[in-house]
């Protein structure tokens, strides 16, 4: 048995996901991983990590299929719930794609901790549970107490965010009923380098800016954090017995045309976006309860390095 114990990580093969197994493996814990298919190629980087000869088991699991759950998580003392659908193009049916799999499978993976008996469980949210609120006071900073509003995420069809919401919200709910201790952690646009073979949304979001070469582009404030600082935050939700509620993770608000800017300096033969449309956004966020656990994050700069260098290394991005 590892010294620091047994846990389990699901979605362990997705962006986040590795970096959570990688620093869990690095600190000596024993972890269940659980993927959709153990023997695919697209999980072979998992067993190449520090300490998973010894400490990393794969398990065949869906969010869906509560006995798969079970069996992955039986005998941990600690879950992160990492796993939930991101989507890469257009949703054709946000309730089979995108809600049924964020909520039902949250709420099997919350059930299935209480059957084992676990005494932590750290849920990955997003900021996309914090942000879409038009009745959040103009000018007053968004932090833990803000939510999405649930409605106007119907009215706007923005389903990512309505499944993130209610994700969060009931795994709140539900800690509140039956004594589950749940912490929930609201990251931004997660950057930073890739482990896993697949292109994932948010470096997907990254990597176009590199080489689409976009004609126009609205002037977003882009809300970012880079992946090992999350997944550092979510080992400190799960390590520090003080840690309660939810935490937003980010690091940088910055408007995409000065992150261009920065790219630009840093890597000037890339095919950049030309025009850009101003728009209001005057949002402005706080991860200071987190920083309270002790959590810090590393300049923007090496981030973007970092992430450009990884893309390059797996063919995805030319070197220049």
């Amino acid at each position: 048995m590892a010294e620091k114990g047994r846990v389990c990580v699901t979605g362990a093969g997705g962006f986040l996901g590795s970096w959570v197994v990688k620093f869990l493996l690095s600190r000596g814990y024993e972890v269940h991983g659980t993927v959709r298919d153990p023997g695919h190629e697209k999980n072979a980087h998992l067993k190449k990590l520090e300490h998973a000869a010894l400490n990393l088991h794969l398990f065949k699991a869906d969010l869906l299929d509560y006995d798969s759950l079970c069996a992955a998580i039986a005998g941990c003392k600690g879950v992160f719930h990492v796993a939930s659908p991101v989507p890469l193009g257009t949703v054709s049916n946000p309730e089979v794609e995108l809600i049924e799999p964020a909520a039902s499978g949250t709420h099997n993976v919350l059930k299935a901790c209480s059957k084992e008996k676990v005494h932590k469980v750290v849920v990955v949210s997003s900021i996309s549970a914090v942000y879409k609120n038009p009745n959040w006071p103009k000018n007053q900073v968004m932090d833990e107490m803000c939510w999405s509003d649930k409605e106007y995420c119907k009215e706007i069809k923005n389903f990512y965010c309505l499944s993130k919401t209610l994700a969060e919200s009931q795994a709140l709910e539900y800690a509140k009923q039956n004594g589950l201790n749940i912490v929930t952690v609201c990251p931004g646009l997660v950057l930073g380098p890739i482990l896993q073979p697949t292109i994932n949304f948010s470096s997907l979001v990254l990597i176009n800016l590199l080489k689409e070469g976009f004609e126009s582009l609205e002037n977003k404030i882009c809300i970012i954090v880079d992946v090992r600082d999350v997944a550092e935050a979510l080992l400190l939700a799960y390590e520090k017995p003080e840690a309660e509620g939810r935490y937003i993770c980010l690091a940088y608000t910055i408007r995409t045309k000065d992150l261009i800017e920065k790219l630009r300096i840093m890597y000037p033969d890339y095919n950049y976006p030309k025009n850009f449309e101003e728009i209001m956004a005057e949002e402005t966020y706080s991860s200071e309860k987190l920083q309270k656990l002790g959590w810090k994050y590393r300049p923007l700069e090496e981030t973007l390095s970092d992430s450009v260098r990884s893309y390059q290394e797996a063919g995805i991005l030319d070197k220049h």
